[in-house]
């Protein structure tokens, strides 16, 4: 039901109305009579209207939903706001389910924003947001056309292992992995304890992404690299970051390293797997810590580390992310009222801290120790660039959706990568040169290609 159905009048208003303003009056004249009966205590609490606005909110945190955190979230709110009511729709897929929610208009009042969206494309679906929100805002133009901003970051993230000390432990695993080589060598003495060495989630696709587009910028260094597709035909090679990249998942899913049962979605599974050291350990944001904790584990058995992409014990890269952005739907009934609930989720709800996300408000630091454990190893922070419109319009054009997951889980299980990427390779070119033309013809043909590293 939407917003406007619930806002129309009930029948028979105008009647009930008239019986409620004699009611008003007659027990005026009861009080003024003076007839002596005890009338009871008078409240003071506010009359609540009897049809407050609804605003619906959409969220990926379905499991927020059940736990009733969003709902703390949304009594603050409003209580804040009297006469609102606010209610979650939870999209279990949202990366791929909001875009059939856009296409269908059924968006709600506010939203996290779609990461495959173009900028270009924010104004036909989001209401521009005031700049008085975004002061000492990381990420603050990421989702900007024409310097008008249309989302907010709702936190930010940085990839590397988060891993339950205890299994470690139980493993034999006496110093942390520095080395890929000394990565594989902590998942095989896991496995050989009988635990699932790494959690991949191969099966709810999305954290596959991890291994893929995120990796290559924690390899690279390079918060551009993404967008420096465009300069190439020919972006996935097995010998550059992608290949790498790639080769590392497909070894840990070889040896046996990943869950056994791969096809399932298992994400709720593998946080109470992790929490309670049948598994050893994600590579994922550190997000995920406090829902691990939430599953079980001890706060002092969870560790967070960076993840050893290479055989190298020299600086380590950590890419810092937005999380989702949240927004106002266009199509929105009640606009001025969903400004202020992304105003209110991002700075007032607490919501960054129960999340376990590094603040998006640059004057603000995290208390989180699996934060400081991180960060005693001096990782150098690359904020991620936002995707171009060019990057985007490319990867939508050849059907390639990039922090979906998708193409990731079919490269990580392929017979034959190299064949894959010239296959992937084909689709870039020529939804490539159908969209730049002649212009991206000659970027190749001068040896503009895609680089190989870090600047």
């Amino acid at each position: 039901m939407n917003n406007a159905v619930r806002q129309t009048s009930l029948p028979g208003t105008g009647r009930i109305a008239g019986a409620l303003l004699l009611c008003t009056v007659l027990l005026a004249g009861c009080n003024s009579g003076g007839s002596g009966d005890d009338q009871g205590p008078v409240s003071n609490e506010p009359a609540q209207p009897a049809n407050p606005t609804t605003l619906t909110v959409l969220t990926n945190r379905v499991d927020w939903i059940e736990n009733g955190v969003l709902q703390q979230y949304a009594d603050q709110f409003e209580a804040k706001h009297p006469g609102t009511k606010v209610e979650f729709d939870g999209l279990a897929n949202y990366a791929s389910d909001i875009m059939v929610r856009l296409s269908t208009r059924s968006m709600g009042d506010a939203l996290l924003l779609p990461n495959n969206l173009t900028n270009e494309d924010l104004v036909n679906y989001f209401e521009p947001l005031h700049d008085e929100m975004f002061a000492n805002i990381r990420f603050a133009d990421f989702k900007a056309y024409r310097g008008v901003r249309y989302g907010i970051a709702t936190g930010a993230s940085t990839e590397g292992i988060v891993y339950n000390k205890a299994a470690f432990r139980e493993a034999g695993i006496t110093t942390l992995p520095a080395t890929l080589d000394e990565f594989y060598e902590a998942c095989r003495k896991l496995k050989a304890a009988g635990m699932t060495p790494i959690y991949l989630n191969y099966g709810a696709q999305w954290p596959m992404s991890s291994w893929g587009e995120n990796l290559v910028g924690f390899m690279t260094g390079n918060p551009a690299y993404l967008n420096e597709m465009t300069k190439s035909d020919e972006p996935w090679q097995i010998d550059n970051p992608w290949g790498h990249a790639i080769t590392i998942v497909r070894t840990l899913i070889q040896k046996g390293y990943g869950e056994k049962d791969m096809f399932a979605n298992n994400w709720e599974l593998s946080k109470s797997e992790v929490a309670s050291g049948q598994a050893g350990m994600y590579f994922i944001g550190n997000w995920v810590i406090n829902q691990v904790i939430e599953a079980g584990a001890k706060p002092d058995d969870i560790g967070f580390f960076p993840f050893p992409y290479d055989n190298s014990k020299g600086k380590r890269y950590a890419q810092l992310s937005p999380d989702w952005f949240l927004g106002v739907s266009k199509f929105s009934e009640h606009k001025e009222l969903a400004e202020q609930w992304v105003d209110f989720f991002v700075n007032q709800s607490g919501y960054v801290n129960d999340s376990g996300f590094l603040p998006v408000d640059e004057t603000k630091t995290s208390s989180m120790p699996q934060i400081r454990q991180f960060e005693s190893y001096r990782p150098t922070y690359i904020e991620r660039q936002p995707p171009s419109d060019d990057f985007l319009n490319i990867a939508a054009k050849a059907q390639v959706a990039f922090w979906s997951g998708d193409f990731i889980q079919n490269w990580a299980v392929a017979k034959d990568l190299k064949a894959e990427f010239q296959k992937y390779n084909g689709l870039w070119k020529e939804a490539r040169n159908d969209l730049l033309g002649t212009q991206a013809a000659a970027k190749v043909a001068a040896g503009n290609t895609m680089p190989d590293a870090s600047p």
